[in-house]
This record gives C-alpha cells, sequence and structure tokens, in this order.
C-alpha cells in the first residue's frame, strides 16, 4: 500500500515539476457580438533591441538538452497590447484565464511577440497564492492561517496566447521588515502584494531586496562557498530541542565556530533523563531541561508573567509577611522552613498542570528536596522573587527574541513503517506525530532569528510529504522565509549513507543559508519522493567536481582496541595511532576542534577512549557468537546446525547434535 502511495505522488511530482503552471486554454471570441480580437499597438520593437533582449526567440537550432522545453520562436516583438479594449504594457500585472473550476492564475507581463505561425502571445512571469505552493497538498490543522492577499514572486515563466488575459490587478511589493501598522496601511490601499520569492523546483521561500526583483540569488539550495575563516567572532545563543545527548547542536555549534561565529548551546530540553545527564556532563554551562517539549512551551509562558511581575513591573517588590521574618517562632505539626527555592518546571509527571519549584527546606538535606506547586509557596513571596530575579540574571529560560538559534528533530513515529494504525488522510490528528506542531509553535513564541530542523525523509514521503509541507506552511506563516533540503552525511566525510531532512528557516532579516556542496563522493540511492528530488543537496550534472573518496565504516572504528566480553572501564586509552583523517580528528582536543563547552577549561578525559565498552553476553550467548565466522554479512545462518534452505528459511540440522 505505501509503494502505490509512494509511486502515486511521485507521478504526481513529476507532472507537476514538468508543467508547474498549467497552460490557460485558449477563450473562444463572438465576434459578431462585438468582441474586438486582441491586437499588439504601437510600432514592432527594433528588430536589433528584440535579438539583444529575448535572444532566445530568434536563434535557430540551438542545441538543448533532451528535458528542456523548446522556446517558442519569434517573428517580432511589441511593447503594450489591447485585450477586449483594456491596453497593456509590459511589467503589468494581470490575471490569466486558467482551466475550469481553477482560480484564475496571477503574472507580470514580460513579453508580447508574434510567433513565427503567427499567433500573437505574451509571456508571463508567475505569482504563486500560497496554495499554489508546494505547501498546499496537506489539510493543514486550524492552528494557522495565510494572508489572501499575500502572494509569492518566482521565475516560472510560460507562453500563451494573447487573448488569456482576464484584467489587470494591482500588486506591489512590500519589505517583509516594515512596520506591521505601516503595512497594514499599504497593503489596504491594493488587490495582492508580494514580500518574498518562491522558488517550485527548490520548495523555497526567500525574501526580495527592496527594488530588485530578481529572485535568482536565492533560488538554489546549495552553495559551495568557503566558511569564513577569520572572521570576527560573534556570539549567539541556541536551543536544542529533543536534544539527545546533543549531536545536533554540538555539530551546528563546532561548524559555525568554523565561520567565525561563536555558537552556544544555552539550553537544551529532552525527555530522556540518561540523555540529559550526559549532555550536561559534556555542556556543563547549558541548561538542560529533562521534560516534554510541551511542558517547557507552557512553562515559558509562565516564566514571562513571574518576569513580568518580579522583574519587569514597577510594582516588583514584595512585602516580607510577618512569618518570615519570626525564624524564632516554633513550628506547628507538618509546618516546615523554605531555605530556598531551587528549580522550577510546569507538570511532570506525577505533578498537575502548573508551574512547580523544587523547595530545599530548612534543616533538611538534598535527599529530602521536594516540587511544590506555587500555591503551596503563597507565604513565601520573597524566595520566589529571589528565585526569579537570580534566574532572570542567569537566563535560565529564554523568553522572545532571545533565542538566536532554535534546532531539533521533532520525533514523529505515526509515520513510522512499523506503525499498522497510520493515520494517511490527517497525520497531524495522531498524537505521535504531534511534536511537529509543539516544535512549531515555540517557534511561534519565541521567534529565533533562525531554525533548523531535520527529520526523515518519510515526512516528505507518507501521505503525500503532509508532514513536511505542514513544516512549510508553519514557517511560512509566520513570515519566515524556508527552505528545504535533502542531505546525506556521507557526502561530507561520514561513514553514514542514510538521507535527512532539513527545514532552514530565516526572519526576513537575515539571509537565509544555503545548503553546503557535498565533499565526498557518494552515491545517493533512492529514498527521496520525486515531487522533492531537485531539493537533494547536490551538484549539477554538468559540474564534474573533485571529490574526496567516500569513507567507508573501517575508516572510522579501525584504531579501535579489541575488548573482551566484559570490559568494565569506562575511560581507557587507544594503544594506538589513528590511521586515517577521520581518526585523527576524533582525536582533537575540543580547544582544536573549536569546542567552548567547557570555557578555558580542559575538557576531563582529554583524548582518551570513552565508553568502548559492549554488551556483557551470558556464557551461552557469547559462545554462539564466537562461533559465527568473521565475513561479510555473516550471522546466525552461518552457524553450526543450522540449515538455510529455499527462500532463506531457516532450520535446524538434523545431522548435528544439539547441546
Amino acid at each position: 500500500e505505501e509503494d502505490e502511495s509512494s509511486a502515486s505522488g511521485e507521478q504526481e511530482g513529476q507532472a507537476a515539476a514538468k508543467r508547474r503552471v498549467a497552460q490557460p486554454s485558449k477563450k473562444a471570441r463572438n465576434v459578431a457580438a462585438g468582441d474586438k480580437e486582441p491586437e499588439f499597438l504601437g510600432e514592432p520593437v527594433p528588430a536589433d533591441e528584440a535579438r539583444a533582449k529575448w535572444p532566445q526567440r530568434y536563434q535557430r537550432g540551438a542545441p538543448k538538452r533532451p528535458e528542456d522545453e523548446e522556446d517558442m520562436k519569434a517573428r517580432v516583438h511589441y511593447r503594450s497590447a489591447m485585450v477586449d479594449g483594456v491596453v497593456y504594457a509590459l511589467g503589468d500585472d494581470v490575471y490569466v484565464m486558467a482551466g475550469e473550476n481553477e482560480a484564475d492564475y496571477i503574472g507580470r507581463i514580460t513579453e508580447f511577440f508574434e510567433g513565427v505561425d503567427k499567433t500573437s502571445y505574451f509571456t508571463c512571469r508567475w505569482y504563486f497564492r500560497p496554495e499554489d505552493t508546494v505547501i498546499s497538498r496537506a489539510k493543514f490543522v486550524n492552528d494557522h492561517t495565510h494572508d489572501p492577499k499575500r502572494v509569492f514572486l518566482s521565475e516560472e515563466k510560460n507562453d500563451n496566447p494573447l487573448d488569456c488575459i482576464i484584467s489587470k490587478v494591482k500588486i506591489i511589493h512590500v519589505d517583509p521588515n516594515m512596520d506591521p501598522a505601516a503595512k497594514a496601511k499599504l497593503v489596504a490601499r491594493t488587490d495582492l502584494y508580494y514580500d518574498m520569492s518562491y522558488t517550485v523546483a527548490y520548495s523555497t521561500f526567500a525574501n526580495i531586496p527592496s527594488g530588485n526583483c530578481n529572485t535568482t540569488e536565492n533560488s538554489g539550495i546549495s552553495t559551495d562557498a568557503d566558511s569564513e575563516n577569520g572572521a570576527p567572532v560573534k556570539t549567539a545563543s541556541l536551543l536544542d530541542l529533543y536534544s539527545g545527548c546533543g549531536g545536533m547542536s554540538t555539530g551546528l555549534c563546532l561548524g559555525s565556530a568554523l565561520a567565525g561565529l561563536k555558537l552556544e548551546t544555552k539550553w537544551a530540553v529532552d525527555l530522556n533523563s540518561f540523555a540529559c545527564k550526559s549532555l550536561k556532563y559534556n555542556h556543563p554551562k547549558t541548561e538542560v531541561r529533562n521534560e516534554k517539549a510541551e511542558d517547557f512551551l507552557a512553562l515559558l509562558k509562565e516564566w514571562a508573567i513571574l518576569c513580568d511581575k518580579y522583574v519587569h513591573s514597577n510594582d516588583s517588590d514584595v512585602a516580607e509577611p510577618v512569618e518570615e521574618e519570626e525564624d524564632d517562632e516554633p513550628l506547628g505539626k507538618d509546618e516546615f522552613v523554605v531555605e530556598k527555592l531551587l528549580e522550577i518546571c510546569y507538570g511532570g509527571t506525577g505533578r498537575k498542570n502548573g508551574i512547580h519549584f523544587k523547595v530545599q527546606w530548612k534543616g533538611y538535606g538534598p535527599e529530602e528536596d521536594t516540587w511544590e506547586p506555587i500555591e503551596n509557596l503563597s507565604d513565601c513571596p520573597l524566595k520566589i522573587k529571589e528565585f526569579v530575579q537570580e534566574g532572570y540574571r542567569r537566563n535560565i529560560l529564554p523568553q522572545p527574541g532571545q533565542v538566536d538559534v532554535i534546532c531539533g528533530g521533532p520525533p514523529c513515529q505515526g509515520i513510522s513503517g512499523f506503525n499498522r494504525f497510520r493515520n494517511r488522510d490527517n497525520p497531524l490528528e495522531d498524537e505521535k506525530n504531534q511534536q511537529m506542531v509543539t516544535y512549531m509553535d515555540i517557534v511561534s513564541y519565541l521567534q529565533p532569528k533562525f531554525v533548523l530542523m531535520e527529520n526523515v525523509v518519510d515526512i516528505l514521503k507518507f501521505a503525500d510529504g503532509y508532514l513536511g509541507r505542514y513544516a512549510l506552511s508553519r514557517l511560512v506563516s509566520l513570515n519566515y522565509q524556508a527552505r528545504l533540503g535533502m542531505m546525506v552525511a556521507g557526502c561530507y566525510g561520514l561513514p553514514q549513507f542514510r538521507m535527512r531532512v532539513f527545514l532552514w528557516g530565516a526572519l526576513p532579516t537575515m539571509v537565509l543559508p544555503k545548503y553546503p556542496l557535498p565533499t565526498h563522493d557518494v552515491v545517493v540511492r533512492g529514498g527521496a519522493p520525486n515531487a522533492f528530488s531537485q531539493s537533494i543537496v547536490a551538484y549539477d550534472e554538468t559540474q564534474r567536481p573533485t571529490l574526496k573518496k567516500a569513507l567507508l565504516l573501517g575508516d572510522a572504528i579501525s584504531d579501535l582496541p579489541k575488548v573482551d566480553n566484559y570490559q568494565p572501564h569506562e575511560v581507557i586509552e587507544y594503544g594506538g595511532q589513528p590511521k586515517t583523517d577521520f581518526q585523527r580528528y576524533i582525536r582533537l582536543s575540543r580547544k582544536d576542534m573549536l569546542d567552548y563547552s567547557f570555557g578555558d577549561a580542559t575538557c576531563p578525559e582529554e583524548g582518551k577512549l570513552l565508553d568502548h565498552q559492549p554488551l556483557r553476553l551470558n556464557q551461552d550467548d557469547y559462545d554462539r557468537v564466537q562461533q559465527i565466522p568473521i565475513k561479510k554479512g555473516a550471522n546466525f545462518r552461518d552457524l553450526p546446525g543450522v540449515k538455510v534452505g529455499a527462500n532463506n528459511i531457516v532450520e535446524w540440522d538434523p545431522e548435528v547434535e544439539r547441546v
């Protein structure tokens, strides 16, 4: 069923990529009723000028690639035309007749010409409504909308019969960074507006510089530009959502350092307590939160209220109750004194929703610390104030405008092939896919400068790419630029060949990043739906770059020492020299890697081999493993006493005695 669905989606994608904008059909005119045939006005454009401006129209027999569409050839060009008594000029924005039951197309006239077939044509550069773009195919939940007056300018063009023009439409370019009030007044006086470009092939929405309608500089998804080594070091803050032990944020920080940017993981959130402990151990300056992402978002909103009350408000001074001053007064039964508030959270396992503080009790040790709802601390306003003001000073939780980058890969188990009950009609109704919504809700609240989301390719495959389209739609509705890309880690020097989807988002005030072009020669095998095939980050097929040899598993682990079934030490020596550039790199010190997680201090176990400990097997399992030969692809089918029959079916060999 999945294969059929994917094939159907890919066929639709191929058709969409081929035609992109449907050719309007020619409408019939009633000449007897007085309708005039469309006509060009004025003198033709001088031949030399026309050939210089539109050379492809006058070239005969120029060689083309098989997949390229043939340009319509012209006899002569004009600067204006009349259709239904209305005069149209080059650069006019117009409605263009679409197919039956379709909304009229919207385009900008870039050419008027008479074809070699003596038919009158105009060329349109198309605008796209939000529903005309890649974000249109999913039935989105009601958590966001798109401005019905907003369109996106593309580089897509089509030649159309002159009488397909319906009417003029007033469209203006609006600077995406314009003050909202001024923008509202400006938009109210026009039919439509555009503030971004849309690149069909690369599923990209990007800024158009004011006064410049050329969108080609943002049309690609990749770049081979070198990093800005030697540039002044700037500092930026990072929030890692669904962080695990911090792999994505660590990679971002190391890569940013090469470009002269000191990116610091200020905050990290994950539900796995062991992953959080590992991240905190390796990144001691990071505020690591072990909680659900939705609880984290609720906490951020409550934290803002507390900061307004105890930090920003003119009435932030709180009178200390008499009870807190009379330390020597005997306590009643079941009464305890708050020594200090240690942590804050929202809800959590075994707790009702709402703000809770971790309390250190006077006269008791840390093993007696408890989580208490804020209602139970109504007699301790000074303790709450102290905690909030100190937390605000230390920036323990981000507030809107304080985060430069949010990264993360929201889990979407609802689209996994192992899930037999996947919801194909509306994947976001499946609770297992709700983290995609939560991720975008956090982006919406914090408004970071940049967003980088990573996920499996299935978000572009399952249900016609529903989740991927949703993510794009949310970013665009939040006025973010957005760029989709698919990358294989092996193309950048890792022995890992699975493809992953990445989605960049950038505020209009920022430059939308491109993806780096491959550095290693890896064959990208399948996995990409055809509708998004041009979003694979790769060199153009006409380019012949010199790439490094792909890395294999041995290039990464051949220097690891052999260990026995039981190896009790968490930290050991390598016992030998690195054999490859990859191994030399991963043995570098943190400072050599430009990793600032420990500041100027030296990382514990610098240069040592960590966690090289196999799972200890019981003796029977260990003896079985010892029987498997050391050869490529060997497994339990190679065990003595096992017979492999037709269709790779395994059975016991009756001639071999069983132990």
